[in-house]
């Protein structure tokens, strides 16, 4: 009876979110062109969420960054952290590339949105400077410019940590604000299962019943594909962190915070599951205790998978092709820039989605369409980013103390007994 309590609580905003997309389309089916006269109440949740996202986007990675400072002892343990999320990151994105150039996610859409409303894809030398700058402090205040203001929420948090960190006044001030904006960000939610329900019905209305298709092919894509990174990658870097002992401390452990994140769809509800998994692996504390808090915000290869899958069902809806080593690399750097920085953030995965639209030059109308991939895949995909913390923290300990470590890790553990 428990059990059930706790996954009608884990699911039950999913079930509802997925109840208002259903009965939007039905009315999308029924009413037909006449279920455009519910426009308005989508347009009201996208303005919203257009609203709350760049002061959402500033105050949530500033004050990560001022609190995650903190930490006395980043050093090696902290670069090969970092190497090995942006590793693993990039051995994510080249598998799902590989899989939607043979299975487009957007094959035989149905969605026609007008390429004209399209504006200038970003080039790659504006991409760069735009990652940097603003020529105006008013530019930060425009959700266009969402990478300027990420890089000036890192600085600005740089300066906090500096100046007192979460003690200062204006420590404690960021970190009141945040939490006002994650509960402004909830209440705003709370109408998302009407404001998507009334899109659809509007999409509907416009495109027909075919369209419900579309989200199903792509969801065969992702769900096995979800299944294959982790019965080839997972046990790939655990052969790497430790040798075969290292793949069966990883099969042995992973099965929990594996369960618990898929249940939860939070990395951060997984973390005592993965500390105590971690533990039973033999990770050193102190490696376990700065990898695992900070993958859960930073490490992502289940978000990679997904922002790549959105970023060619759009290639498709759009009538491009999804080809080119520029467009590969373009793709690849948002990924990874959207799991390594944004999933910290309190509804981090729509920030992403924003800067897919943005970046590629497509108009606000495909920022729904690919949002609804976005709460569609998040189970699976959270189960990736979670349990891919245990095995990152384990390519991190190989790293740090060498091949040898798990053995010299489990050694006093299993000649213990024979001592006493």
């Amino acid at each position: 009876m428990k059990m059930k309590h706790s996954l009608w609580k884990s699911y039950r905003f999913s079930v509802f979110l997925l109840t208002g997309i259903a009965i939007g389309c039905i009315l999308g089916i029924l009413l037909g062109k006449q279920a455009t006269v519910l426009a308005p109440f989508g347009d009201i949740f996208l303005n919203l969420m257009f609203t709350v996202v760049v002061p959402m986007v500033f105050v949530s990675i500033a004050t990560a960054v001022g609190n995650m400072l903190n930490m006395k002892r980043l050093g090696k343990i902290l670069a090969d952290m970092i190497l090995v999320f942006i590793v693993t990151g990039l051995i994510a994105a080249v598998l799902v590339l590989l899989v939607v150039h043979w299975f487009p996610p957007a094959a035989g859409t149905h969605i026609a949105l007008k390429s004209a409303a399209m504006s200038k894809p970003t080039s790659v030398g504006d991409m760069i400077v735009g990652a940097l700058t603003v020529d105006d402090f008013a530019g930060l205040m425009k959700r266009a410019n969402m990478l300027p203001i990420i890089v000036a929420a890192i600085l600005f948090g740089f300066c906090v940590s500096a100046c007192g960190s979460s003690k200062s006044p204006v420590g404690k001030f960021m970190n009141n604000l945040n939490d006002i904006i994650m509960k402004l960000v909830n209440v705003i939610m709370l109408y998302a299962p009407i404001g998507l329900g009334a899109y659809f019905a509007n999409l509907i209305g416009k495109f027909g019943p075919n369209l419900l298709g579309d989200y199903g092919h792509a969801m065969l894509i992702y769900y096995p594909l979800c299944l294959v990174y982790a019965l080839i990658a997972f046990p790939a870097y655990s052969f790497f962190a430790g040798g075969s002992l290292g793949v069966r401390q990883m099969v042995k452990n992973i099965t929990n915070p594996a369960i618990t994140a898929f249940a939860t769809q939070s990395s951060v509800a997984t973390l005592p599951v993965n500390m105590d998994s971690c533990d039973k692996i033999g990770v050193p504390k102190d490696i376990r205790d700065i990898v695992l808090p900070m993958g859960a915000t930073m490490h992502m290869d289940g978000s990679v998978l997904a922002a790549i899958l959105k970023i060619s069902f759009l290639y498709g809806v759009f009538g491009q092709s999804f080809t080119g080593a520029g467009t590969y690399a373009k793709s690849i750097f948002v990924a990874i820039l959207s799991a390594f920085v944004l999933s910290g953030a309190p509804g981090g995965g729509l920030v992403g989605e924003m800067l897919i639209v943005n970046l590629f030059g497509y108009p606000s109308e495909a920022f729904p369409l690919i949002a609804t991939i976005g709460f569609l895949v998040d189970p699976p995909a959270t189960c990736i980013n979670a349990a891919g913390d245990t095995v990152a923290s384990m390519m991190v300990t190989r790293l740090v103390e060498g091949k040898d470590w798990l053995t010299r890790r489990l050694q006093p553990k299993q000649t213990e007994p024979e001592k006493q």
